[in-house]
């Protein structure tokens, strides 16, 4: 697979201020020639009050905020993802929040949709699943990856597709587990691997 460069990666990312400001004008202001844009509002709409909530109520836990503080070499913090995706909204906060507990993490918000041969490369199970984190040391190796949804959400999601389930009822189910769950699962799986990651620093 081509390796992906960090220096790429910063020259076609965004940081998550510019994310959000484009995200709230896609919702207040959007563009009603762009048929795509109008097609994704609805769901824009939903997505922007769940990522407000998580925003501003989300607290890391203390366990989350040492392991990232332990990092003491540049990482950058790749997400693909986009604004009208609903697992977006539930663990991009988180995501951020964390990489913001250490100054030495620079997150990177690429989009999906207009980034399709960065995307290729990060597949899940065949699909342009998304949001898709994959972290990488200052010289471009990639350290790990996740997403695009926590493990338990994903067993969620394929026992009720497998059950013959319609896509909005499987989403109806899985924001309930989102709103019950607020984070803490997604800030679990971090956390272990992070872990793993600072233990290979050690060796």
């Amino acid at each position: 697979m081509l390796k992906t460069s960090v220096k790429k990666i910063d020259e076609i990312g965004i940081d998550y201020k510019s994310y959000k400001n484009t995200f709230i004008r896609q919702v207040e202001n959007p563009n009603k020639q762009d048929e795509q844009e109008m097609k994704y509002l609805k769901y824009r709409k939903m997505n922007l009050q769940r990522t407000r909530r998580l925003d501003k109520y989300f607290v890391p836990s203390d366990e989350l905020i040492n392991v990232v503080k332990t990092i003491n070499q540049r990482q950058t913090w790749m997400v693909i993802t986009e604004s009208w995706c609903g697992d977006s909204a539930q663990n991009l906060p988180i995501i951020t929040k964390a990489a913001s507990l250490n100054e030495k993490i620079n997150i990177c918000i690429v989009l999906r949709d207009e980034n399709l041969e960065i995307m290729d490369r990060y597949l899940t199970n065949g699909s342009r699943s998304i949001p898709k984190l994959v972290v990488f040391d200052k010289d471009s190796n990639e350290l790990f990856q996740w997403g695009p949804r926590p493990v338990e959400a994903q067993n969620i999601y394929m026992k009720f597709k497998e059950s013959g389930m319609e896509k909005s009822a499987i989403n109806e189910e899985l924001h309930l587990w989102y709103g019950i769950n607020r984070g803490k699962e997604v800030e679990i799986e971090l956390v272990e691997l992070l872990k793993s990651v600072n233990k290979k620093d050690k060796n």
